[in-house]
């Protein structure tokens, strides 16, 4: 457990200072190379049969997420072998590039900048790099209601998951959980591509985030009330509407950022020219203006803060129980 602490804690220090960097050899992209290649020698072969797309996506997904955990792992125990200081280093580095609350702030923002300039088509730019909806039609309101929407989803998939991975496992199974998700981002669409190639990602995906997605709501609840938050109405909108998404985990954080904002997220939106009906989440309390995507970080990053706190709490209960 001390470990682990003294991995993340400085892991997330550094996110807070650098962010996200943006290089080739960040290790998320490097998994999305590969991602990106299997599929190409897949797609070369032309099959026909759905039984077969099914198989070979779950052999690509259980390989890729073996092999980032053994690749992980034998990295850090080299450079623990060459010197312990060093592996712990590089055991903080490979944490810090799966956690990343700044980077989500930094790209939700770059949204809300552009509409504060009245830059629509700046906005919808910025949009399109953090969402998977067509965004080259949407209007001011939706911009920042989609925004919004990935803020709340990706605080789970961002900081709350690879967090809750880490401690399971340590930062191996922490980089296994984000090879599953960069899996499901990249491949886990209902559409005639993908649909059964990569369904058995987009389950797994499902399955690693259904306890991280629901901490992540409960750590938004008391971020809520930390923040001033309407948090009576973010509980009692996340109470009525956290099941209402095809994903098992969405809504849950989702329901509690528009309840806490006041504001009606989801709704039908087109993906790739086609219109994917989604039901509402929250009531339409106030209308969408670009200060809402500011609330929105502002909540992330309290319930970001409220679970490290946490996570430091366990940590010397955990310490006094076994004195």
């Amino acid at each position: 457990m001390s470990s682990v602490i003294q991995v993340i804690l400085p892991a997330f220090l550094l996110d807070c200072v650098l962010g996200d960097p943006q290089n080739p050899l960040h290790p998320i992209r490097m998994i999305g190379r590969m991602i990106a290649c299997g599929v190409r020698i897949f797609q070369s072969f032309r099959v026909k049969s759905r039984a077969v797309e099914f198989l070979v996506g779950a052999l690509l997904t259980i390989v890729l997420a073996v092999a980032v955990y053994a690749m992980t792992k034998c990295v850090i125990v080299f450079f623990h072998h060459v010197a312990p200081w060093c592996g712990s280093i590089v055991a903080i580095v490979l944490c810090y590039f799966i956690i990343a609350p700044r980077a989500l702030r930094d790209e939700s923002m770059k949204v809300c900048r552009s509409l504060q300039a009245n830059d629509l088509p700046g906005a919808r730019e910025n949009l399109s790099r953090i969402v998977g909806r067509d965004t080259q039609d949407l209007e001011s309101p939706e911009i920042i209601r989609a925004t919004v929407e990935t803020v709340a989803e990706n605080f789970s998939d961002g900081v709350t998951a690879p967090i809750f991975f880490a401690v399971l496992g340590g930062v191996p199974l922490g980089m296994a959980y984000k090879a599953v998700n960069t899996l499901d981002s990249m491949i886990g669409y209902r559409n005639e591509k993908y649909e059964y190639f990569g369904k058995f990602a987009a389950r797994l995906d499902d399955i690693a985030n259904f306890v991280p997605a629901r901490l992540s709501a409960v750590l938004m609840l008391a971020a809520a009330f930390m923040a001033r938050m309407n948090v009576r109405q973010a509980f009692r909108i996340y109470r009525r509407d956290r099941r209402k998404h095809k994903s098992p985990n969405s809504a849950q954080t989702e329901s509690v950022c528009a309840g806490a904002l006041g504001l009606q997220l989801g709704g039908d939106s087109y993906y790739h020219g086609k219109l994917v009906s989604k039901p509402v989440i929250g009531d339409a309390a106030l209308a969408p203006v670009p200060a809402h995507i500011v609330e929105a970080n502002r909540l992330m990053f309290a319930a970001t803060m409220i679970g490290i706190l946490a996570m430091i709490l366990a940590y010397f209960l955990w310490r006094c129980l076994h004195v």
